[in-house]
């Protein structure tokens, strides 16, 4: 049965911080476009409040979740428990893309361990939470993190991982501009 809270409760930042993968979710406004939904991990994500979370977020092959927080900031976090107990949360929100340089990022950026691969911290005011059964979440064995990203960034280099940004990163596939722009 689903519960709902109106802000992020102890425990669920205790079921948060002890999860290694989580799913972002946004979406245009467009009928036409395209809903995103993003795996993430690498220990990204940051509770920093009872309403106000974060995540570094990594360079990868589009950024779709900076483009529909510019257009509508719309945005929705699930986490599943994938071993012990069944449970699903989901955290219902506005957010925005703050990039080195922003007034927000030194303030930010003290919570992550930068990777040279770090696109953007995405922050989230979080207005609604919700809580769920999880019983049809198979379970998986944690076996760690992979290091292909960092790998790859250190292969580009700083102007190889700027020009990637340029090509891949500043157009979602629906044509909207992202916060890179």
């Amino acid at each position: 049965m689903a519960k709902f809270y109106d802000s992020i409760l102890d425990q669920h930042r205790e079921f948060i911080a002890k999860q290694k993968i989580f799913f972002a979710a946004s979406a245009p406004l467009g009928l036409d476009g395209h809903v995103n939904l993003s795996p993430k991990g690498s220990d990204s994500f940051r509770v920093l409040s009872d309403h106000q979370v974060a995540y570094m977020d990594i360079i990868g092959s589009g950024n779709e979740t900076s483009a529909h927080l510019l257009e509508n900031g719309r945005i929705t976090f699930m986490f599943c428990a994938f071993e012990g107990p069944p449970n699903i949360l989901r955290l219902y929100g506005h957010g925005s893309a703050i990039l080195p340089g922003d007034s927000d990022w030194q303030d930010l950026v003290q919570h992550f361990h930068l990777q040279l691969a770090t696109r953007q911290i995405i922050v989230a005011q979080i207005d609604k939470v919700q809580t769920s059964c999880g019983f049809s979440v198979p379970l998986y064995e944690y076996l760690g993190e992979r290091d292909h990203a960092e790998k790859w960034a250190l292969n580009k280099g700083e102007d190889g991982l700027e020009a990637y940004k340029a090509e891949k990163n500043r157009i979602s596939m629906d044509g909207l501009p992202t916060a890179l722009f």
